[in-house]
């Protein structure tokens, strides 16, 4: 198979993520540019533009109307997938480093950055009560007062949020009653992202000690790992062939050229295949 290089971004990727259907890929990364692909041919079809510092995290909801995008300038971005709009707009009080749409694409979650004397939190807004937003009141939050989360996705059938944390713990918290469920450690350093298999049975984790593991949703039984000389910002399966895509790259302070090429800003497929 001959690889696909994608690149559309000044600064190494932080989140990539394919759509329901596996023809978009969404990425971001340490610039304000969220970019979306056709998957097939690895083409730009466009951008959406507002955020102004960088981008950690972007979601696709259930049938690709609307985009989900959180960032380093204290905001969290609802947009119009198609037309590039931004729709909604939540300001936060401190950077947003994760985001996901629910199974039925009505509740959004986020959690914020312990920073700046502010607790990490894990946000949930609905959707259907647009006075949420506006008032900027979710209907629960869950505090994290240990390791930040860096990563987080929703379960099956939105019962609960995977979050992986700074220290490379995995947590499984009810989206009910906000309760810790069960907790993992299979990495050695931060997970910096999470996205899950398109029938949500299995989720994959990007984490700084260069590997990107693959893990079972329900019971977090770690399956399969793969390796990479870098660290792995972000990882996803995609949801119509047998592949990982990875994405990372080298910190802006480790590389001694502007060359995007030596500081290997860009995104890697794989074939998953079970030993």
């Amino acid at each position: 198979q001959k690889p696909i290089l994608l690149q559309g971004h000044e600064r190494s990727i932080t989140q990539i993520k394919y759509n329901r259907e596996g023809d978009l890929l969404f990425t971001v990364a340490k610039d304000p540019i969220v970019n979306v692909w056709y998957s097939v041919n690895g083409e730009r079809l466009g951008t959406y533009n507002g955020h102004t510092g960088a981008v950690w995290c972007v979601d696709a909801d259930w049938d690709t109307r609307h985009v989900l995008t959180g960032s380093a300038d204290n905001s969290c971005r609802l947009w119009d997938c198609e037309t590039g709009k931004q729709l909604a707009l939540v300001k936060t009080s401190s950077a947003v480093r994760t985001c996901g749409f629910d199974f039925g694409g009505n509740i959004i979650m986020f959690s914020t950055d312990k920073q700046m004397g502010y607790q990490c939190f894990v946000s949930f807004f609905d959707l259907r009560d647009p006075a949420q937003i506006e008032n900027n009141e979710p209907y629960m939050k869950i505090p994290c007062s240990d390791s930040k989360i860096t990563s987080a996705v929703w379960g099956p059938l939105g019962e609960f949020i995977i979050a992986g944390h700074e220290s490379g713990e995995l947590n499984q918290f009810s989206a009910k009653s906000g309760e810790q469920l069960s907790n993992i450690k299979e990495h050695t350093k931060q997970i910096n992202d999470i996205q899950t298999s398109r029938d949500m049975t299995m989720f994959i984790t990007a984490s700084k000690d260069n590997t990107a593991k693959l893990f079972d949703c329900t019971s977090l039984e770690h399956l399969k790992t793969f390796r990479t000389e870098r660290p792995v910002n972000s990882a996803a399966l995609s949801p119509i062939f047998d592949h990982v895509v990875l994405g990372g790259g080298q910190e802006a302070m480790d590389v001694t050229t502007t060359s995007t090429r030596i500081g290997k800003f860009e995104a890697r497929f794989f074939h998953l295949a079970f030993e």
